[in-house]
């Protein structure tokens, strides 16, 4: 639990901005109007939207929010704000199913575009599951960019998991192919494949993908099937863009929200759970391998209202 309360406390500093962007203005609202109005109503909204908490969540959270004023008979703006912090929640819950993959022998895809995190996110994850005592083989399938294999090499040393590598500009095909071999060998829990991420050229992403997909289902069908995408937290609603386009590439089933230290487009977490039902399961605020923890929808919006655990 100290490792925990550690990211909790990095939590609360990493949304600092986004707090600002947008619960300072929330706070100005329940305290500057003295009825609970249409008005009241719709610069919450606005704020939510600025955020960059989306329109169909901030539409979801207002609806939530409208219906427990008036069952529980609400009169001051002030009563609001709990309230406003449970409709939230209850927006973003991922719910005990989301981390499936890690009570049996599984296979994780993770897919995103350069730059997001994604390398240093696999062996952040190497590392967690690793710790868990599970057996973890990577697969460093991204061997279109010549740094992504030693880097990976790296994490996978610091977390004392095997490897299982191409040359730079290998067949990805035939590294998951190597790899699937290896993680049977050696009995794996979890085989982590880092693939290359090029949404500019779809239609090459789509056929690597579709390759890499195809082997796993003729070579390694018995394996739970988990496809991540890494987003970026800092771009906000670019973020959301990227993993509408890697929807239609892949089926994914969560998201890894990195870099969300010192951001003010946090917010970004609740769109992207809202606007495309993907949830997201882990997020990143810095950069040691404890800073990569699973999400709670709880502990989220409590760092970003700063309301104490």
């Amino acid at each position: 639990m100290e490792e925990r309360k550690g990211f909790f406390k990095r939590l609360v500093a990493g949304l600092a901005k986004t707090r600002d962007n947008i619960v300072s203005g929330i706070d100005a609202i329940f305290n500057g109007f003295s009825s609970i109005d249409d008005d009241f109503y719709d610069e919450i909204e606005e704020i939510l939207v600025m955020g960059d908490i989306g329109i169909n969540a901030t539409t979801s959270i207002i609806e939530d929010l409208k219906n427990k004023v008036k069952e529980q008979n609400i009169k001051d703006p002030t009563e609001c704000k709990h309230l406003l912090i449970e409709s939230i929640k209850n927006e973003m819950n991922v719910g005990e199913t989301a981390y499936e993959f890690e009570k049996q022998k599984s296979v994780v895809l993770v897919i995103g575009v350069n730059g997001v995190g994604k390398t240093t996110s696999v062996g952040k994850l190497a590392g967690k599951l690793k710790d868990q005592g599970k057996k973890v083989v990577l697969a460093a399938a991204d061997t279109f960019r010549a740094a992504a294999g030693e880097q990976l090499t790296e994490w996978a040393r610091r977390a004392n998991v095997d490897i299982i590598g191409g040359q730079e500009g290998s067949d990805p095909g035939a590294v998951v192919y190597d790899a699937i071999a290896a993680a049977k060998a050696r009995n794996a829990d979890v085989l982590l494949i880092d693939t290359a991420g090029r949404l500019h050229n779809k239609k090459n992403l789509m056929n690597e993908l579709g390759k890499i997909n195809r082997i796993l289902e003729r070579e390694y069908s018995e394996a739970f099937r988990e496809t991540l995408v890494v987003l970026d937290g800092t771009t906000g609603q670019n973020a959301l863009a990227q993993a509408r386009e890697f929807k239609e590439v892949a089926d994914i089933t969560g998201i890894i929200l990195t870099k969300l230290d010192g951001t003010a487009k946090g917010g970004i977490a609740v769109a992207i759970h809202s606007e495309l039902g993907i949830p997201v399961k882990y997020i990143g605020v810095g950069e040691t391998i404890d800073d990569l923890q699973k999400f709670n929808a709880d502990e989220f919006v409590n760092a970003l209202f700063d309301v104490k655990q």
